[in-house]
């Protein structure tokens, strides 16, 4: 016969310290040693000091896309500039029916870069999101574009480096 410490364990085991039962209850309560217990303050404070962390993140990450953009609106001024240039030889060799095509792509650039001058990083972030709901295909096939063409600067950027440094 088991004893009546025992009743509320399995046959021929001893009972868990950190088990007790409750009075007049077969429903075991768990008691938790209170050193291993996070006082409530420190919680908080753990959480407070998550949040504000996670608040200094998103204003730098706002900042460095600030200042991606003014780099990429100053880089699209720039290449619609060569496609002006461009429009003005392909008038030179092939005739000016032509050349409107490069001038309509200088002027799409320009406006784009106009466009994203005027926006905010927030916006920008929403347009963005908005466009890969609608359209992912467009959105996958425009990643894979501006990929291509970053690896290609960033492989002629590092040849350039290496012959620099050659020479």
């Amino acid at each position: 016969m088991a004893d009546a410490k025992n009743s509320n364990t399995p046959s021929g085991t001893t009972p868990d310290p950190a088990i007790e039962s409750t009075t007049g209850s077969d429903n075991p309560a768990i008691r938790f040693d209170e050193g291993a217990s996070a006082k409530p303050g420190a919680t908080q404070q753990l959480k407070d000091e998550a949040s504000k962390l996670g608040t200094q993140a998103a204003d730098r990450a706002r900042e460095y896309a600030g200042q991606g953009k003014e780099k990429a609106t100053n880089a699209l001024d720039e290449v619609a500039k060569m496609f002006e240039g461009a429009a003005l030889d392909v008038d030179a060799r092939l005739g000016e029916e032509y050349g409107k095509y490069a001038r309509s792509a200088a002027q799409g650039i320009s406006s784009f870069a106009d466009s994203l001058r005027g926006k905010e990083v927030d916006d920008l972030i929403t347009d963005a999101t908005e466009l890969v709901k609608k359209s992912p295909v467009i959105a996958v096939g425009a990643a894979a574009a501006v990929g291509f063409v970053l690896a290609r600067l960033i492989k002629s950027g590092v040849d350039a480096a290496s012959e620099t440094s050659d020479a």
